[in-house]
């Protein structure tokens, strides 16, 4: 029989409990069961003050950041909106059914305070936990970078000189519109700095002796300490007759993000680096955020370092595309003891004249034999292009029979020779070996899933956020996310991949439609015609 309507009595106070509304296997209930987020309050207490209003657990911003990640959100606004009416969303978090949730504006407020290293060592602490799974095999790298649009337009470019001015304006401005006294325990300039954890000046380094210091300096000229500050100086020099575009223009909306090309047009952005571990399980070891005006094999070494004093692992081979085959990686993993399969570009493939691998190189001797035997002696050095320059003599080459297949100079035909050539020779030499061509195919399945994954799943194909340290958290916890999942499966809980879980219930093998078969139809039956 028919029912009879339902009457609507939803402005009733109902007593139930929000446990009892969640299923015993629900995914946020395995995710709080195996990932306790508590030692996160003991990394920013010594950020909050003893006194005034009590802050938003830490806890629950990460617990937010994780449902923003689980769930393919991309707006914070909306992540608030979406956890106020998702019931296992508010069990996760802890809030009741008459609890507010925290304001989409208190996020900011909490990032700002927290600070990039404190999202770095949440990622460091989910490559722990997947280290100590088993999940890190630690003898193989592979190294890789992906374009990320910035949340900025090409429109908002402007002069620099320009930029430069008015910020330094606002800065003269907000000085001296400024006549507020130090708040009670900040510095000034006649008090010493306090510690970050708050409890005395900071200790005075012993000094060390000269031999010491030049020494020091030495290393510290050496090494490029962008991991500790993100960034580069605009100011530093090009290299060679290239002028950068951010030399002359930047952005307003997004001073720290470059042009780039990405298919079919330009746009500001950033490269996002990624070092994944060779084992089965892909981890995800590093993860950087560069200008995308800074080239992708810069940080190789800096990221190699930082893995192998970090993790304790002792890799074998660093595996990376063409990008990664310069004389200074190259040079720093032989150094380590570690080989690099790369392929390495042939500049005079294209050229129709012989290449250099034409020429024979007599290492006794320091020459170059040409095809026809002709003998190309050193000439010198060029410290600029960093090459050793060799020579034909000039009768020799007009006299040659085949002088139009390798040169229309006037003089001998030169070579160059770069200072790094030998370690370049070493690499050929793996080319030719079973282990460099796995390498190669391995490479081709290894990270750029896992960049798709995070461009199509979490939001990772523009950055949500501004600024070179700001999109450095948003990557740290995509990259954070994506080893916690492998990490899960681990665990037991393998039914979740996808945002939404939207392949919670798929079938290994989906029932093809019979319209999409591809068994030929039967043939039409003939019609008399009467």
């Amino acid at each position: 029989m028919l029912g009879p309507p339902k009457l609507r009595a939803l402005d009733q106070p109902v007593t139930i409990a929000l446990e009892s509304l969640i299923p015993a296997d629900h995914f946020y209930r395995r995710l709080d069961a195996e990932l306790d987020l508590t030692f996160v309050r003991e990394w920013v207490e010594a950020l909050y003050k003893a006194g005034g209003r009590p802050s938003i657990d830490p806890g629950v911003f990460f617990k937010l950041q994780l449902i923003m990640f689980f769930e393919g959100i991309r707006s914070e606004r909306r992540l608030i909106d979406t956890a106020s009416l998702h019931l296992a969303h508010r069990w996760y978090l802890g809030y009741g059914l008459d609890e507010p949730l925290p304001d989409h504006s208190s996020l900011t407020r909490i990032r700002q305070r927290l600070g990039l290293p404190i999202f770095q060592r949440f990622f460091e602490h989910v490559v722990e936990l997947c280290q100590q799974a088993g999940l890190v095999w630690g003898q193989e790298l592979f190294f890789d970078a992906t374009k990320v649009r910035a949340n900025a337009d090409l429109d908002s470019l402007v002069p620099r000189f320009y930029w430069r001015a008015k910020q330094h304006l606002d800065e003269l401005f907000a000085d001296a519109g400024s006549t507020e006294q130090p708040a009670s325990g900040e510095p000034t300039a006649a008090e010493p700095a306090v510690s970050a954890a708050g409890t005395g000046p900071t200790e005075l380094p012993v000094p060390l002796a000269s031999a010491q210091r030049e020494a020091l300096a030495v290393e510290n000229a050496a090494r490029w300490p962008l991991l500790e500050q993100r960034r580069l100086d605009p100011d530093r020099p090009a290299s060679g007759p290239y002028q950068r575009l951010t030399d002359l223009r930047v952005s307003t909306t997004d001073p720290d993000a470059a042009p780039m090309k990405v298919p079919g047009h330009a746009a500001l952005g950033y490269h996002d680096h990624y070092v994944v571990d060779g084992g089965k399980h892909r981890i995800i070891l590093a993860a950087l955020v560069t200008p995308a005006d800074v080239m992708e094999n810069v940080p190789m070494l800096d990221l190699l370092r930082r893995i192998r004093f970090r993790w304790k692992v002792r890799p074998k081979r660093a595996v990376g595309d063409t990008a990664y085959g310069t004389g200074e990686n190259l040079q720093g993993l032989a150094a380590e003891g570690i080989r690099a399969y790369v392929p390495l570009p042939d500049w005079g493939k294209a050229s129709p004249f012989f290449s250099q691998r034409d020429f024979t190189y007599e290492p006794e001797q320091d020459v170059y034999r040409c095809p026809q035997g002709t003998v190309l002696r050193f000439r010198g050095n060029n410290y600029v292009t960093q090459v050793r320059i060799y020579q034909a003599p000039t009768k020799s080459c007009q006299a040659c029979p085949i002088r139009a297949r390798c040169t229309d100079s006037r003089a001998g035909r030169k070579l160059n020779r770069p200072f790094d050539e030998e370690y370049r020779e070493r690499v050929r030499e793996d080319h030719r070996t079973p282990a460099y061509a796995k390498a190669m195919r391995k490479r081709s399945v290894w990270v750029e899933p896992l960049f798709g994954e995070a461009k199509q799943w979490h939001g990772l194909r523009q950055f949500r956020l501004r600024g070179l340290d700001k999109v450095n958290m948003e990557a740290l916890l995509v990259a954070a996310g994506q080893n916690l999942k492998r990490w899960l499966v681990r665990r037991g809980w393998g039914r979740r991949h996808g945002p939404l879980g939207s392949l919670a219930a798929l079938p290994t093998k989906l029932p093809t439609p019979p319209f999409l078969s591809c068994r030929p139809l039967p043939a039409p039956r003939a019609i008399p015609v009467r």
